[in-house]
């Protein structure tokens, strides 16, 4: 089968032998794959990716000196099943998957491990256990950005946003777009969007940002003001002051079951939900010092670089600082039906679509933001440029 095959930072289409379907696995015909920002990254800085990603207890990252072929965001059809399937789809069901595999207890990252060739190619492995139908006549445009939106869902999730609460997107490529959609998809009123892009901040507002802004020119921190906001530590102790004269007002009761109550509850007060969806050096450093009190601070954006924070500015206003990576099947799935049911609309990130061929060229266009945003490869097209 024709494939792109990244080695020594350079790709190239080849003819490569097809994959075969081992125990429990389904041989799929992609139909569409994604082009993502880290297979950007993989591409001339894998070695520094497979470091880390063995001092964390996974040691088949690709290597520079392989050849892999990238794509793990893909949707396809069903073409042959391996031994030991149930067998629940017939032959041409579309379906996306998880980008897993796992060959006996060892599992391999498809399209970032040697072990498991990804979606850059005509077709590719998944194992059945982790593969889904698309649903509702989804088109397969749309199915392929299953799992860039499942990154998006599973750090909503974590960010633990309510709907009343302010939500700040701060960095709108790819994952912030995703990030802007799910939230709006999870019914919070009011997301304010930050993009030094006048396209991404364009793109944000298609993807239901309610405020957009040019960090050059004004701090998200500074628009969608609304009455009671915390805006600094003055306003907490305040807080304390004013429910301590209201509570004492009523005779022989006992106020400190009221704040045992809103411990229990944890009904105190709260700053805004903010996603870092840039991944530079500093950026969690200048959020930590301009965000409200209270803030939690989801951090999305993959930084490869050392970087330096300020500890003692998160704790004088008990910011809350959390690291998202990935989902589970359970967000996956759940992710296609909101894509498929309407709930949530990938359409804004669709910037373009090219052969294999056009891989390369699309490898470059993606680095300049104001062109494009998540650029789709189809195996059975020409197109060569976007």
């Amino acid at each position: 089968m024709k494939a792109v095959v990244c080695s020594e930072g350079k790709l190239e289409v080849a003819d490569i032998a097809a994959p075969t379907p081992g125990v429990g696995q389904i041989l799929i015909n992609v139909i569409r794959c994604g082009i993502c920002g880290s297979d950007l990254h993989a591409r001339v800085h894998c070695d520094a990716l497979a470091d880390l990603a063995r001092a964390t207890g996974y040691d088949q990252f690709m290597r520079s000196d392989q050849r892999v072929v990238l794509g793990h965001e893909f949707v396809g059809e069903i073409a042959e099943y391996g031994p030991d399937c149930r067998r629940r789809w017939k032959r041409g069901t579309r379906v996306v998957a998880l980008p897993i595999l796992r060959h006996g207890r060892e599992p391999h990252l498809t399209g970032l491990s040697q072990a498991a060739p990804g979606g850059y190619a005509e077709q590719v492995v998944v194992q059945e256990s982790m593969t889904f139908p698309v649903p509702n006549g989804l088109s397969s445009e749309h199915a392929a950005l299953t799992e860039p939106m499942a990154v998006a869902w599973h750090a909503v999730r974590r960010g633990r946003v309510n709907t009343k609460q302010r939500a700040y997107v701060i960095g709108c490529g790819p994952i912030g777009l995703a990030v802007i959609t799910m939230l709006k998809a999870a019914g919070v009123k009011t997301v304010v969007a930050s993009d030094l892009s006048q396209h991404r901040r364009e793109l944000a507002t298609r993807c239901g940002a309610d405020v957009v802004v040019d960090p050059g020119v004004t701090e998200p921190w500074t628009v969608a003001p609304h009455k009671g906001r915390i805006t600094g530590v003055t306003d907490v102790l305040n807080l304390g002051f004013d429910a301590m004269e209201r509570l004492r007002r009523i005779p022989n009761l006992p106020w400190w079951y009221g704040f045992r109550l809103a411990h229990t509850l944890d009904a105190g007060p709260s700053g805004a939900v903010v996603f870092e969806c840039v991944g530079v050096p500093g950026i969690i450093d200048h959020i930590l010092a301009a965000a409200p009190p209270r803030s939690r601070v989801v951090v999305v954006g993959v930084c490869m670089q050392a970087d330096t924070i300020h500890p003692a500015t998160a704790i004088n206003k008990e910011i809350d600082l959390r690291f998202v990576l990935g989902y589970d099947p359970g967000e996956f799935r759940d992710t296609l039906h909101m894509i498929a049911d309407g709930k949530a609309d990938p359409a804004p990130l669709l910037t373009g679509t090219v052969g294999l061929d056009g891989v390369d060229n699309a490898f470059a266009a993606l680095g300049n933001p104001e062109h494009h945003a998540k650029i789709l490869i189809d195996p059975a097209s020409s197109v060569a440029s976007v």
